[in-house]
């Protein structure tokens, strides 16, 4: 089983379907959206990002590492930064240690009509992970919600359909074209899976991310019209900058 490492887990949050939420962010992705407001998920690897506007040079990093000419992601230089300029993105995690984490705030889900979010990255390249989790979840009694961009096989989607509460669903523009130059891919099979998920009676909640010079014109419109037409419920997303910091302080791995 392939496991994935987790890049953050956020705690309490509501922007990651109803109630309140753990969601957990899975790294690696198999798009490469040109707005994506989360770069440090796209690999899989663990990695290092350096945030040097923090950075005040006492030299504590370079002390630390035992590999300063090579950054092998070990984490030693972020334990010791007196400013937290260095992060390391990426932890792996056993899914009964996972599971701990996210049950800890259970009385909050049940409260709430909350649970937990698997997101990413993209979550669902780790089916037979991803599947023991929300397997264990249910069996605790927690929420599960996959929140995923949609293209893998349809077999990914059916390892996890017996534990899942509801889908979000990124529906990012319907020109196939369109969505190549925005994402690296075309969205023919994220289409189809989203039909497969409909036909399967699973809740789906589409969520668009409306970019600027993207989709924020006639693009919008014909989405909004495509979910109503699909009695698909949908809520916008708004665009915004914060994945740039994070895409500079990785700039220095290539």
């Amino acid at each position: 089983m392939t496991a994935p490492l987790i890049f953050d887990i956020k705690r309490a949050t509501t922007a990651d379907g109803p109630g309140l939420r753990t969601a957990v962010f899975f790294k690696g992705c198999n798009l490469r959206c040109t707005w994506c407001h989360n770069p440090e998920g796209q690999r899989a690897a663990a990695e290092l990002a350096v945030f040097r506007e923090k950075c005040i040079g006492c030299g504590a990093c370079r002390t630390a590492c035992a590999t300063p000419e090579v950054c092998s992601a070990c984490g030693a230089c972020t334990a010791c930064c007196p400013t937290e300029a260095r992060r390391l993105y990426g932890r792996a995690y056993g899914t009964d240690e996972l599971l701990d984490v996210i049950a800890a705030d259970q009385i909050y889900y049940d409260a709430t009509g909350g649970g937990v979010t698997f997101s990413g990255g993209e979550c669902m390249l780790y089916p037979a992970f991803l599947a023991e989790m929300a397997g264990k979840c249910r069996e605790k009694g927690i929420s599960v919600a996959i929140d995923t961009a949609g293209h893998v096989p349809f077999a990914s989607f059916e390892a996890v359909l017996p534990y899942t509460d509801l889908f979000l669903y990124d529906i990012k523009c319907l020109d196939p074209e369109l969505h190549r130059r925005g994402t690296g891919v075309d969205n023919r099979l994220i289409l189809s899976n989203l039909q497969q998920l409909q036909a399967r009676g699973k809740q789906v909640l589409v969520r668009i991310p409306v970019i600027p010079d993207f989709n924020d014109g006639a693009e919008l419109a014909r989405i909004k019209e495509y979910c109503e037409r699909h009695a698909l419920t949908y809520e916008t997303l708004p665009y915004h900058a914060m994945g740039e910091s994070k895409a500079r302080a990785l700039s220095h791995r290539t």
